[in-house]
């Protein structure tokens, strides 16, 4: 089947940062505010704290100039109330540095979750076509790649970025209100490190980036090879695969190399500017402090000397911050295009039902009175829940009927897939699709399940036009067996149920007996509560595909699509499953797509397709004597 041409499995960068990062914060303010709250209260105290030391040093110092100078002669019991109220402080900071870290693990884990809730929910309304054009390895890596980024940027980032914009805020009034001469002499320094940041960072985030996308590479390119592996070994491709693997794995490490070289740098040169910082504050300081231009508020001899040395502590925890958020820069730029990543999938158009129409069971008494029935009920019949503009409702009883009038389709609006196609099914007939591969035909039950809308024309059931049946109805009505055959996670039991959720024991054995599957899984380990894993890994392809029809079986449905149902199947095992599924068909509507003209001699009809069009069309017989394409292939 034609697809659109898949998404890149990795975007460069963040499209708009501001407005990720606003509705991350919206996500953690709507179900998880208060905690959330509690923990920036948290760093804001703990960042108030960051001015403490140096203002208990001044204190100190002033202290001790008071206590030695004559004519303030201040009580030396002062620097022990000075001592024990700086111990309570201390502990008020660690428990609000203990609180705040424990608390944003919470609230990273719980945003987390319900971010992946939702995507799995949000999964579960998507389209077929949205699964038909992206890469399965780029939709997993929203709840593995994506996430762990961003759950670094709630649980890390986020909190060091408000204790560290607090913590400069707290330092730079205070150092305003200190002395605003030294507070020019620390901003001048400032300056000089933030073009360093800029030329420094900028270069490393851009090869972060770079770095993710042949990550994304690699695990494509192994996962790729682990799937294949068994082609891999069948035309001895391994030396090649290997010259492949180097190859991404050589950019990989040459990207990462790059990265990681300016990240590695950018602390020492970053620690360096802090301590020419700390020089230079240090010297003009004490110029000013001896030469007596420095303003102070306290008339102590000491206090210039003490308010430069709390001035050389402030300014290193007025830098810190700087460096603190330098550092996450590229993980703040890794997780906004995660969190994109992440919103993009949660903006994708859900799959649209204008439906009304629905599938319940009834009761029709002799005089036409209707009673709709449980689904459940075994004894009630399917129908059509028809209502009308006018208020009443009409119920047309399921029998099958599938017209297609004039229909013309396109998967991307430029190449035509099907053109003019006609086809009239009445219930309980069999009708075959042949043709070679890109024909058109299983285009055509994708349209009947409305994976697919049509371009032009109609498709009818039962006489209703089935845009106008809500699709999980109209999917109820429709069993369809696949070539791919998906088993899930769970018993052999569990997997055939997949067809009908209420489905009894009895009937889920009546319905492998059916298929011919009966008998194999009466062999296996624990018959019917033998776990599958591995999409069936355990069993032959032609064990997964009966499973797969025993699953149709089960749900009972008047129309059944069998796209190459028996193509994985060897021909004694399909003729054995062939008795089965005759038994299936009996008075319901088929339509059989299938390359072994063994399986469709016996059709009511039987369309031959070319190019999106039905070129001919009849029963075997009369196919055979018009000695067309039919006739050729069957030659």
């Amino acid at each position: 089947m034609p697809h659109a041409p898949k998404k890149a499995p990795f975007k460069a960068k963040s499209k708009n940062p501001v407005k990720t990062l606003g509705r991350v914060f919206r996500i953690i303010f709507t179900k998880h505010g208060g905690i959330f709250t509690i923990a920036v209260l948290c760093i804001l105290v703990a960042a108030a704290g960051a001015i403490y030391p140096s203002l208990m040093l001044n204190q100190f110092i002033d202290a001790i100039g008071n206590v030695l100078d004559p004519n303030i002669a201040q009580d030396p019991a002062v620097i022990g109330e000075i001592a024990i109220r700086s111990a309570i402080i201390f502990g008020v900071i660690f428990l609000s540095i203990l609180t705040y870290n424990k608390l944003m693990v919470v609230v990273a884990q719980s945003v987390l979750r319900d971010i992946r809730n939702d995507m799995f929910k949000k999964m579960q309304t998507l389209p077929v076509k949205y699964f038909d054009t992206h890469h399965f390895g780029d939709t997993m890596s929203h709840y593995t790649n994506d996430t762990d980024t961003l759950e670094m940027l709630i649980s890390q980032s986020i909190p060091q970025i408000v204790n560290s914009l607090a913590t400069i805020t707290v330092c730079l009034v205070f150092m305003i209100v200190r002395s605003w001469q030294l507070t020019l002499v620390v901003l001048a320094t400032i300056v000089g490190m933030m073009f360093v940041i800029r030329g420094v960072g900028g270069k490393s985030a851009k090869f972060f980036i770079a770095q993710q996308r042949s990550i994304a590479v690699v695990n494509g390119y192994v996962e790729e090879m682990i799937n294949g592996q068994k082609v891999v070994k069948v035309f001895r491709y391994e030396d090649k695969n290997k010259e492949g693997f180097n190859k991404v794995n050589d950019d990989w490490c040459g990207k990462a190399t790059s990265a990681n070289r300016y990240a590695n740098i950018f602390m020492p040169i970053m620690g360096n500017l802090t301590y020419i910082q700390y020089a230079v504050v240090a010297v003009v300081g004490g110029i000013m402090a001896a030469t007596g231009t420095l303003i102070t508020h306290n008339e102590s001899p000491l206090a210039a000397y003490g308010l430069v040395a709390s001035f050389l502590i402030v300014s290193r925890a007025f830098t810190m911050p700087i460096n603190t958020v330098s550092q996450q820069f590229n993980s703040i730029v890794m997780a906004l295009a995660g969190a994109e990543r992440i919103f993009e999938l949660m903006d994708e158009k859900p799959e649209t039902d204008d439906g009304y129409v629905t599938l319940v069971k009834i009761y029709r008494s002799e005089d036409g009175t209707v009673k709709e029935a449980d689904l459940s009920d075994k004894e009630a019949i399917w129908a059509w829940k028809h209502p009308h503009g006018d208020g009443t409702l009409t119920y047309t009883e399921l029998k099958g009927r599938v017209d297609l009038i004039d229909v013309d389709f396109s998967y991307d609006g430029v190449k035509q897939v099907l053109t003019d196609i006609n086809i009239y099914v009445e219930p309980g007939q069999k009708v075959a699709l042949i043709g070679k591969t890109g024909a058109g035909k299983t285009t055509i039950s994708n349209l009947i399940n409305r994976f697919y809308d049509i371009d032009d024309g109609k498709i009818r059931y039962d006489g209703i036009n089935i845009n106008k049946i809500k699709k999980h109805d109209l999917r109820r009505s429709l069993g369809v067996v696949l070539q791919e055959v998906n088993l899930f996670t769970g018993t052999v039991k569990d997997n055939i149920r997949y067809g009908n959720p209420y489905a009894t024991d009895e009937e889920v054995k009546a319905a492998a007996k059916l298929a011919h599957a009966d008998d194999f899984i009466e062999r296996l380990p624990q018959g019917y509560d033998t776990v599958i894993t591995g999409d069936g890994a355990n069993l032959s392809q032609g064990q997964r595909q009966l499973i797969s029809i025993a699953r149709v079986a089960v749900a009972d449905p008047p129309v059944m699509i069998l796209d190459e149902a028996t193509s994985s199947i060897d021909t004694r095992t399909e003729r054995i499953v062939q008795q089965g599924m005759d038994e299936l068909m009996k008075g319901r509507t088929v339509f059989v797509i299938a390359h072994r003209l063994s399986t469709i001699r016996n059709s009511d009809c039987i369309m031959v397709m070319d190019g999106g069009r039905i070129i001919e069309r009849g029963n075997h017989d009369q196919l055979m004597a018009k000695k067309g394409v039919y006739y050729a292939l069957n030659s």
